[in-house]
């Protein structure tokens, strides 16, 4: 799973793009940044861990959910219901027949642009299930947008079956200080996993305040499963953020991007 993660660094490295910032987005109560936590992939200690630990805190976060398993439906529906926002992140979590070893009817190359967005279209029918919301963002499988060798992100824009696309990789600051310039369909963020400290999890905040603009936090497994970081430094960042919410917005990324569409930058 590492070597997946990085190679969908790579990629999204190459891919990604947001333009460069000329103004900060003015966050609500004087915040001097927006933190967005997001989790990948629908993980059990996703469930055991994280969404207590935040649910304990006051804080929001969004989830992507892929490959949900029958028996935690209900779990993920009370996830909604708690106010954390539930997206798209395909239903077989198809990713490049390179990155890790997989059900071969359910690697990118199988695709077309075609059915990736019918199975995007089905997971929003899942999601609308569990929420009851008729609008969901995505994270692209692994940080990769191609289908069949081809690249399917034009065809989501024009099909308008999701808000925005998180992707794996992040950008300069200075980019990021303008949230509503950014490219709906090429959202950044910097992934944490193993080895992370909560120290370095607050100097990206710290980072995110310097320039005004959001904070976007891709995790994976906390305490558990892969790509794990330790629930112990995940609760200790959680409980930074509670000691400085007059400083920083916790939200979730669908309400920090239209929060940032009807408060342009000053």
């Amino acid at each position: 799973m590492q070597a997946m993660f990085l190679r969908a660094a790579a990629l999204w490295a190459l891919a990604a793009g947001v333009p460069a910032a000329n103004a900060q987005t003015v966050w609500p109560n004087g915040a001097k940044a927006a933190v967005v936590l997001t989790y990948d992939d629908a993980l059990t200690s996703q469930l055991d861990h994280v969404v207590p630990e935040l649910d304990a805190a006051g804080f929001k976060a969004t989830f992507f959910l892929a490959n949900v398993a029958e028996g935690q439906v209900e779990r993920w529906r009370k996830v909604a219901t708690g106010g954390h926002e539930l997206a798209n992140h395909t239903i077989f979590h198809a990713c490049s027949k390179a990155s890790y070893p997989a059900d071969p009817r359910y690697v990118s190359e199988a695709y077309t642009p075609a059915s990736m967005l019918r199975e995007i279209a089905q997971q929003n029918v899942l999601l609308h299930a569990l929420d009851g919301k008729s609008r969901h963002g995505l994270a692209t499988p692994c940080g990769q947008s191609l289908a069949g060798g081809t690249d399917y992100l034009e065809d989501l824009r024009k099909a308008n079956l999701v808000t925005y696309v998180r992707g794996v990789v992040d950008t300069p600051a200075d980019a990021r200080a303008n949230v509503a310039k950014a490219d709906p369909m090429h959202i950044p963020s910097r992934g944490f996993g193993e080895g992370a400290t909560a120290e370095k999890m607050i100097a990206y905040v710290r980072e995110a305040e310097q320039g005004g603009g959001w904070a976007v936090f891709l995790f994976h497994g906390v305490g558990g499963d892969y790509l794990t970081v330790p629930d112990a430094e995940h609760r200790k960042m959680l409980a930074w953020l509670a000691a400085h919410r007059s400083e920083v917005w916790v939200t979730t990324l669908q309400e920090a991007l239209d929060w940032a569409k009807t408060h342009p930058g000053k």
